[in-house]
């Protein structure tokens, strides 16, 4: 009750030390005295711990000291076994709770609580209401643990306390989640019952989910802080009905020119008055009101004011004795407690819909008019809502009315009330409501002239239509005058107060849900015109960085219980029965509340104390009237209070004075010694203060840190002032509460005044008034810091006293960057002319002479004039860092230097001083820029003075002149932190800092101080006229480059700085001259004056370059987009560049859809490329791959026309085919011949599917003209001359020729032989291989250094590397990135002969290379197999290529043979032999050792291409060149496999007999699952079953050295077997070995085993043919034709 807790509170046992102070005999020394008359000295207590709180109630006290243990005083009945009173100086130690560490206590009237450090609660004393929490028992004499659980949770867990308060009949307690609990009697409680006592906790459910601070309880009532929602929630949709009385709580009124929108709802359940004297309720707290519907039900969950007498615990209270209710429509019904029932059924009548008389309140005629007008409404659920809304519109009384009602006896029924006069009322309380909600509806609604009618200025009372005393009809005229009091008291506690209640009111901009986008267009209309102030000067949410480092500001009292003696403060006596915002504090800040026995304090954090309840002994501090609302305790100016503690019937302040020592004041009655004994309610021959007394010994105690009051006593904890640390730490929370009520002044007393001037916007302009708009944003950021920032400090002092927990060490950044942003902001405001632009219209409302405007600038000069006085006003601010510095060192002084705390306190003093000092630089710089731009032509100006730039120098004295500039030139060079502008008579040019290099020119042999400047554009020599100027300048120049550079010179001080910026940088660019990039914006990397890295350009016509730069030219890889003319689709280039043109491997999307992929040379496709046109089903897709030259087609080329089926391979020239070349058709047309105008024209042979062949001259495709012989299948040809086209009749003249059947050598001479009118393999794909060998830096094959080869491939796969880096989205595998890392590391290439070692080596490195296509050989490898697959899949997949598809890779073999030669010139030409390394390593001469190793097939390794790079290209191959040869070998494969399938019916005996294998080389028995089994008659698929597997593995190989390995195998695993039975020494001959392979052959059944056979006839190592595989690939072969034309018998 008569108690405050500040929190939880450290222990303060470690930092003592620290602070070299002695513990116990200086710190929380505890004082107590009564009353406040001269003659009263206070008595020390004397205790071995220093006390850290203590807590009063009617007769006793509870004391708290460090370490945790608990100690009480005074009256204790309920102790009856000890003694049951203790003198106040001889306190005793609870020690039931000597087992707990207590950290914090509280006292109610009779009896008392602690918290301990884990959060439970014990409680002990008085109970017979069940305050203690314990039920059963009347009195508790000890300590006793009390559990508060959460009944939501199963099991239910334990809530963890923070805090307790307690009154007479109950106690509260803060949970750590910030939610109250409570438990006792009374309706104090806020708890949904009418059962008391409540015995168990309860949790108070009306502030469940906000944020609750702090509790504190009067005798019968309860006080709660709680933090404000933040934004974003309070945004949410409001609901639209009272949860008490279920009545809407909006209406909306449409008059002829304005909507009026009203929320002046007032409920009988729970009644508020706001701070412009409305009566109002607060809108849905609660849940809906169920009442009671028979007599024997309970009374439901809101026991309502309409039946006060029910409540237990006013019963007794004649106040209440009354029993009325008051309707909503204004008749007061009387009711008895007979019909209580009656009206609880009958809702109509009492608190639910209206009553009988309020239908002629309603605005409108009838229903039928409302639907009509609600038609108009686009949103049927907002007409819905509005429906509700109009019909209630009788429900909103004149809320003088209501209030008149509240506060009179009035006999039931009278109560006039025409509609006229509610609507005038209902118009007037709109406007609190809607400025309350909605800025810009508010200008819309013209209020500025309607909210006057609040303020001074109109006669009478608020809410009464133009103050006619005839606003309240027929109430008593003592209430009249009373409540015309109580506004002249609103009126005369200063303009300024109300003003800021209005601003803020206003600057509260909650939007009304839904309701503005469908109000009449005519209403949006004028809401939209431009309105000049928009800015909330309360931070909404305060800083974001200070979350939770701070105490919140925003915050609201809440209060309930007992009101009869307006403790409650809502502006009435009724009681509340839940928890209810007082909503005229909400907007002040308040940190801390205190509830006396009758009587409410809060103190904000401007030190300031509001004061409510009961006034009965001057306990409020003022003596105004009523009481029943907050008003400011009165205090003379300058005294700013920081702790209060509220007794019975008196009130004591802890506050600054002048000095910063705490001082003492005392409100409220005066205690005699004579009459202590005297029974408590004869206060007539008390005395009392009219306002606030001075204690006079207060300056004896010491340091203050804490008060407390009780009952009639006062209590203050002080410290002594041993090393001066106590008094520091008072000092800077005194200077930071000085501070923050100087910020509040000016905010309300200048800020505000100015922002609402109407002539502002007119005096300003548009671009000043943002700035200013901006300046008071920082401005209130500021103050709202410093605001959080007091209350923290003030809070140490309380708690902690220590160094530790002081926020602007540990989070200096928050400060530094508000300072920051504020002086820039201040500055910019100054440049731009702002103060001076300002000084008008304050002139006319400060007036002549601005004494408020000097005082609060500190400012004694006379006749100063106004802009000045401005500007030193509001860089005031600024000079509070030097006193933190101040603060900080003195603090610092006070430990020793080695400390962790004087290191924190010296480093934060170092960062407050050095941002004082450089934020003085900023402010010279500023002024230095506004007299500049004040003496600077006007025309210019308007284009150059911005608000960040500043001025640096200068040379309007010629000491900069521009080189070879004529003679009547002026050249007038100005350096400012973002530019250097070169001036001249009329024009001017800017060259932004970022892009500007300055160099000195040497002086050696000139006498000219020449600084040569370079921009992307210009470079131009300046001359100064000395050497010193010289410096200057370049020094100057130089410093602003690099601050620009670093982003504005945010830097604390320019201690750091370079002596020049980096001559490479970022920056962004616009060319304004530069023919390529007029007008185009570069964005990226620069070096002295080019691009020059990576970066951006966009031109104006949409092209955009995305890549890297050289020089100023687009150089290495970059990104392209072109947007088309014609088409609706961008071109887009995607590769490398050279010197500005694409040059180099690239990709480039076409906008008609057509893409590229290969080279480019100078903008031009040139070199090996592939263009794809069309897609599948587009008009013509076909796809060309092959050699450009100069954007043509020039060179080899193939080329696939996808919708005729054909595909071309030959020569081409300028885009057409010339020369020699083959076409396929997908008809098995086949072509070869000559070419020319892109027609077959000339030599060419033509082949038809079924082998019809035609010889001779051709002149159009498919077109035969001239001489030839065409040959049929069957043989028979025709030689003459043909014309026409195939396939359609041809005409001949000529001879017809039927060979002989006999004549074989005839048909043999008829064979055509293909491939020698085609493109030779060597001639074919040139373009690759040149490219290959250009990246290798040769300018022919082999033309060129082997170094330099391997230089460039180290660059390749770097700068490959380095790119793919810097794309993300092409992200290498971890097996790609090994192979790059293995590639880095050239192989040992250049020593002596090759070795076997070495061979390998090099073996593996190009396997490796051929791995990576960022390898040059790599690449060549990739692009040959593409164009291979290009080539010969799809319709080049016929028969008749197979030839020409085996000699290309010949060909690839002996180019790609003769690059690796390149690159290690040691290797052996074709055939060469490396030798065998011998077993003497030393001993190279004696190569033929190798032959003496049988095991080994090969003497030595010859060195041929196809051993060394046929492993790496032919797998990558294999699928089209195998397709070939199955084609090819169709028909030999068909009858070969018939026979194969037909022989394998047979059992292996009879199989084994068939083919003739010898009886002694048949297995006897043969391993089935690990065992060996008897071969019999019928077994089959058993014998020489590994040597199948094995044979069968040849399908799975590619390369024929491969497949022949496989053979040996087989011959291996039969000799094995066969051995295995003989089991002699054995020996193999032709004859007994050729069935036995014959059978595995069949038994292997491989289905292309031709083709296999060919294949690897045609691709054999020319070394291998005569060695002991080529006898075993014979023998193979030899199977194959065998089995072929085996005839069964």
């Amino acid at each position: 009750m008569h108690q405050h807790c500040h929190g939880q509170i450290s222990v303060m046992e470690s930092q003592r030390k620290s602070s070299g102070e002695d513990s116990s005999g200086e710190r929380g020394l505890l004082h107590t005295w009564k009353g406040y008359s001269c003659s009263v000295t206070p008595e020390r207590v004397l205790l071995s711990r220093p006390v850290l709180q203590a807590a009063l109630g009617t007769r006793h006290g509870v004391l708290l000291v460090e370490g945790g243990q608990v100690y009480s005083f005074g009256e204790f009945p309920w102790k009856q076994s000890q003694v049951s009173e203790v003198g106040p100086l001889k306190p005793v130690l609870e020690s039931s709770l000597s087992g707990q560490r207590v950290v914090a206590v509280a006292a109610g009237s009779f009896h008392s609580g602690a918290v301990t450090e884990d959060g439970g609660v014990h409680m002990w004393g008085e109970n017979s209401f069940g305050q203690c929490g314990l039920s059963s028992l009347t009195v508790v004499s000890n300590p006793t643990p009390v559990a508060v659980l959460d009944p939501d949770t199963s099991p239910p867990h334990t809530i963890r306390v923070l805090e307790l308060a307690c009154g007479e009949q109950h106690s509260l307690a803060l949970s750590a989640q910030h939610e109250v609990w409570a438990w006792g009697s009374g309706c104090q409680l806020g708890l949904v019952t009418t059962i008391f006592p409540v015995w168990k906790p309860q949790k108070v459910e009306h502030l469940a989910g906000r944020h609750v601070l702090q509790v504190a309880c009067g005798a019968f009532h309860s006080l709660a802080l709680v933090r404000c929602l933040p934004p974003q929630e309070a945004r949410r949709p409001l609901p639209d009905k009272c949860g008490q009385c279920n009545q809407l709580l909006y209406t909306m009124t449409d008059k002829e020119d304005h909507v009026i929108i009203s929320d002046s709802h007032y409920c009988p359940l729970g009644v508020e008055l706001l701070d412009d004297g409305e009566a109002r309720m607060e809108p849905g707290r609660s849940p809906p009101l169920r009442l009671q519907s028979s007599p024997s039900e309970p009374l439901s969950s809101h026991t309502s004011a309409s039946a006060p007498n029910l409540h237990p615990s006013i019963t007794d209270h004649t106040d209440y004795e009354r029993r009325r209710t008051v309707a909503q429509n204004g008749e007061v019904l009387t009711t008895t407690d007979s019909d209580i029932s009656a009206a609880g059924t009958d809702s109509d009548r009492t608190v639910g819909g209206m009553g009988g008389a309020g239908s002629q309140n309603s605005p409108y005629p009838d229903d039928q008019a409302v639907k009509e007008y609600l038609k108009k409404l686009s949103d049927t659920s907002l007409a819905e809502e509005t429906a509700k809304m109009t019909k209630a519109g009788a429900s909103f009384q004149p809320p003088a009315d209501s209030l008149d009602l509240l506060t009179s006896d009035l006999l039931p029924g009278v109560m006039p009330v025409t509609t006229s006069s509610a609507l005038n009322s209902l118009v007037s309380s709109c406007a609190s409501a809607v400025a309350e909600r909605v800025v810009s509806t508010c200008e819309a609604l013209s209020l500025k002239k309607r909210i006057n009618c609040y303020y001074p200025g109109v006669g009478g009372v608020a809410g009464a239509p133009g103050g006619v005393p005839g606003g309240f009809p027929g109430g008593p005229a003592e209430e009249r005058v009373r409540l015309e009091e109580s506004m002249q008291g609103k009126k005369s506690c200063s303009t300024g107060d109300i003003r800021e209640e209005e601003a803020e009111g206003l600057s509260r901009r909650l939007s009304l849900p839904g309701l503005l986008s469908q109000v009449s267009p005519r209403l949006l209309r004028r809401a939209s015109r431009p309105r000049v102030r928009a800015v909330p000067l309360t931070p909404v949410g305060g800083l974001p960085e200070a979350g939770e480092l701070l105490p919140s500001l925003q915050t609201e009292v809440w209060s309930w219980g007992r009101g009869e003696e307006g403790q409650l403060g809502h502006g009435d006596n009724l009681p509340r029965l839940q928890p209810l915002c007082i909503k005229c504090l909400s907007s002040k800040e308040v940190v801390l509340v205190a509830a006396g026995a009758h009587h409410s304090l809060a103190l904000t954090a401007q030190s300031q104390v509001f004061s409510w309840g009961s006034n009965s002994s001057g306990q409020l501090g003022h003596m105004a009237c009523p009481t029943t609302i907050p008003r400011l305790a009165k205090l003379s100016e300058g005294i700013r209070v920081w702790d209060v503690g509220a007794g019975a019937q008196h009130t004591l302040l802890l506050a600054d004075g002048d000095c910063y020592q705490p001082i003492l004041y005392y409100s409220g009655q005066q205690v005699r010694e004579a009459a202590q004994d005297a029974p408590q309610d004869q206060t007539e021959g008390y005395s009392y203060t009219q306002q606030p007394v001075l204690l006079p010994f207060c300056m004896n105690l010491g340091y203050v840190s804490g008060v407390f009051a009780g009952g009639q006593s006062c209590v203050a904890l002080a410290d002594r002032n041993v090393t001066g640390f106590i008094a520091s730490l008072h000092e800077l929370a005194a200077a930071e509460r000085k501070f923050y009520c100087k910020l509040s002044s000016v905010k309300n007393h200048i800020l505000r005044p100015l922002l609402d001037l109407e002539s502002l916007g007119t005096a300003l302009g548009p671009a000043s008034t943002v700035l200013l708009q901006s300046l008071a944003r920082c401005y209130s950021r500021l103050c709202h810091l410093t605001g959080q920032h007091s209350t923290s400090l003030t809070a140490n002092l309380r708690r902690r006293r220590e160094v530790k927990s002081l926020v602007m060490l540990e989070h200096a950044s928050i400060f530094l960057d508000t300072y920051n942003e504020y002086c820039c902001s201040v500055g910019n405001f100054l440049v731009m002319g702002g103060f001076q632009a300002l000084a008008k219209p304050s002139l006319d409302f400060f007036g002549k002479c601005p004494e408020l405007l000097q005082r609060l600038a500190e400012s004694s000069e006379e006749n100063i004039p106004l802009s000045d006085l401005l500007v030193a006003l509001f860089y005031l601010p600024m000079r509070h860092l030097h006193e933190y510095g101040r603060l900080l060192l003195k603090l610092g002084t006070c430990f020793e230097v080695s400390s962790v705390d004087y290191q924190k306190l010296q480093d934060g003093c170092s960062k407050f001083e050095a941002l004082a000092l450089h934020l003085k630089r900023r402010r010279k710089e500023a002024e230095y820029t506004y007299h500049f731009w004040k003496s600077f032509p006007g025309k210019m100006t308007d284009s150059l003075r911005k608000p960040p730039r500043r001025l640096i120098c200068e040379s309007s004295n010629k000491a900069l002149t521009l080189q070879n500039s004529g003679r009547f030139s002026v050249n007038w060079f100005i350096l400012f932190n973002d530019a250097l502008v070169h001036a001249q008579f009329s024009t001017h040019h800017v060259f932004p800092l970022a892009t500007l290099w300055v160099e000195p020119i040497p002086e050696e042999n000139t006498d000219l101080y020449g600084l040569k400047v370079i921009s992307p554009e210009e470079t131009f020599t300046l001359l100064a006229c000395s050497s010193m100027e010289k410096a200057k300048w370049l020094r100057s120049i130089n410093q602003a480059v690099d601050k620009a550079m670093s982003g504005a010179g945010q830097s604390g001080s320019g201690a750091g700085q370079r002596a020049e910026p980096p001559i490479s940088r970022t920056a962004s660019y616009t060319f304004y001259k530069d023919s390529r990039l007029k007008e185009a914006t570069y964005e990226g990397r620069w070096l002295a004056g080019k691009p020059n890295g990576r970066g951006m350009v966009k031109w104006l016509d949409g092209r955009i370059y995305t890549g890297m730069f050289k020089n100023g030219l687009e150089d290495g890889f970059g990104d392209y987009v072109m947007p088309s003319k014609t088409l609706n689709l961008n071109d887009h280039y995607q590769g490398h560049w050279k010197e500005g043109k694409m040059h180099g491997i690239g990709t480039y999307k076409y906008a008609t859809g057509e893409l590229y992929e290969g080279s480019f040379q100078d903008n031009m496709r040139h070199g090996h490329g592939m263009l794809r046109s069309g897609t599948l089903n587009s008009s013509s897709p076909s796809v060309f791959i092959g050699q450009w030259v100069h954007d043509k087609k020039t060179g080899y080329g193939v080329f696939d026309d996808i919708t005729r089926g054909e595909k071309y391979m030959g020569m081409w020239q300028d885009d057409q085919r010339q020369g020699t070349g083959v076409i396929v058709t997908q008809f098995g047309l086949y072509y070869e011949g000559a070419f020319n105008n892109n027609k077959m024209q000339g030599t060419g042979v033509l082949l038809s599917e079924d082998n019809t062949t035609y010889e001779g001259e051709f002149s159009e495709d498919w077109t035969l003209n001239g001489k030839g012989v065409l040959t049929m299948a069957n043989g028979d040809y025709f030689e003459g001359t043909f014309t026409g086209e195939w396939g359609s009749g041809l005409k001949v003249t000529g001879s017809f020729f039927k060979p002989n059947l006999y004549d074989s050598d005839g048909d043999k001479g008829r064979a055509v032989k293909l491939g020698r009118l085609a493109v030779r393999p060597e001639e074919k794909w040139r373009a690759v291989f040149e490219e290959c060998w250009m990246r290798l830096g040769c300018e022919a094959p082999g033309q060129g250094e082997n170094q330099r080869a391997w230089e460039n491939i180290a660059v390749a796969l770097t700068t490959s590397r380095r790119e793919l880096r810097d794309c993300p989205e092409m992200n290498l595998s971890p097996s790609h990135n090994l192979t790059l890392e293995s590639l880095e590391f050239n192989p040992q290439q250049h020593v002596g002969p090759v070795t076997m070692e070495k061979y390998d080596r090099i073996r593996h490195y190009l396997i490796k290379a051929c791995d990576t296509p960022l390898h040059p050989l790599g690449r060549l490898m990739e692009t040959l197999v593409a164009v291979y697959r290009m080539t010969y899949v799809g319709v080049g997949a016929n028969r008749r290529l197979l030839l020409q598809a085996v000699n290309e890779i010949m060909s690839y073999l002996a180019r790609i043979f003769q690059l690796v030669r390149f690159l290690f010139p040691d290797l052996p030409e074709e055939g060469g032999v490396i030798p065998e390394p011998s077993s003497d390593p030393q001993d190279k001469k004696d190569s033929k050792c190798a032959d003496t190793q049988l095991e080994s097939p090969k003497p030595g390794r010859v060195v041929s291409s196809s051993s060394l790079l046929l492993p790496v290209l032919l797998p990558r191959l294999y699928p089209p060149l195998f397709t070939l040869y199955a084609l090819e070998k169709e028909r030999e494969d068909d009858v070969y496999w018939e026979c194969v399938l037909r022989l394998n019916k047979q059992p292996d005996m009879a199989l084994l007999a068939f083919l003739g294998v010898q009886h002694k080389f048949w297995p006897v028995s043969v391993p089935v699952l690990g065992e060996r089994t008897e071969v019999v008659s019928s077994t089959k698929d058993a014998c020489f079953a590994s040597a199948t597997e094995t044979l069968q593995q040849i399908s799975t190989t590619f390369t024929p050295s491969d497949k022949l390995q496989v053979i040996q195998l087989t011959f291996e695993e039969i000799t094995k077997e066969v051995v295995s039975s003989l089991e002699d020494s054995f020996l193999w001959s032709m004859d007994d070995l050729f069935p036995v392979f014959l059978y595995v052959v069949l038994r292997a059944r491989i289905r292309n085993l031709g083709s296999e056979v060919s294949l690897i006839e045609d691709l054999m190592d020319p070394c291998v043919q005569h060695g002991e595989h080529g006898i075993m690939f014979t023998t193979l072969k030899a199977c194959y034709y065998q089995i072929q034309h085996e005839k069964t018998t």
